[in-house]
C-alpha cells in the first residue's frame, strides 16, 4: 500500500523552519533588521525643512530629537517586559528596541523655533530655514 503524504503538514512544517530562520536573522547583529535603519522623508520649501521619520512601536517618550548645525539626530530606544502565567510555567519576554539616525539637513535652520509631532507612529520634525547668517548651537526638540 503507498502510503500518502500530507501536503499541509509538510507547508506547516516548512513555515515553522522558515519563521524559525527569519527569528534568528533578527536576533543576530547587522540581521536583516538592522537597528539603526528606519525610513526617512525629507521635503524641502523655501520656508522650511520637514522630516518625516516612521518609528511604529515607540512612545513619544522614547522618541530623542536634537538638531545641530546641519544635522538631525532622531534616537528612540524602547524596552518591553512583559510576564504570561500559563498555569504551572511562568514565562517572560523581555524586548529592548533601539534606533538611530543622523540625517544632513539640505540646509541651516532656526534651531529654536524647531518643532517635533509624533502621532500613529510617525515623528513630523519641521526645521524653519535660516535666511540670515547667525551662530549655531545644538538643540534639543520636544517631541509633541
Amino acid at each position: 500500500m503507498m502510503r500518502r503524504t500530507n501536503p499541509v503538514g509538510e507547508f506547516e512544517a516548512l513555515f515553522e523552519r522558515m519563521t524559525e530562520q527569519f527569528e534568528e536573522m533578527g536576533r543576530l547583529d547587522g540581521g536583516w533588521m538592522r537597528g539603526s535603519e528606519f525610513a526617512v522623508d525629507v521635503a524641502e520649501s523655501d520656508e522650511e525643512i520637514v522630516v518625516t521619520a516612521d518609528l511604529p512601536g515607540f512612545e513619544k517618550s522614547d522618541i530623542d530629537v536634537s538638531v545641530s548645525e546641519r544635522t538631525l539626530t532622531i534616537r528612540a530606544d524602547s524596552e518591553t517586559d512583559a510576564e504570561r502565567d500559563d498555569g504551572a510555567y511562568l514565562r517572560r519576554e523581555r524586548r529592548h528596541s533601539s534606533v538611530r539616525r543622523s540625517i544632513p539637513l539640505p540646509g541651516d535652520v532656526v534651531d529654536d523655533d524647531a518643532s517635533a509631532a509624533y502621532r500613529n507612529g510617525v515623528l513630523t520634525v519641521t526645521l524653519p530655514r535660516r535666511h540670515a547668517d547667525a551662530g549655531e548651537d545644538s538643540r534639543q526638540i520636544d517631541v509633541e
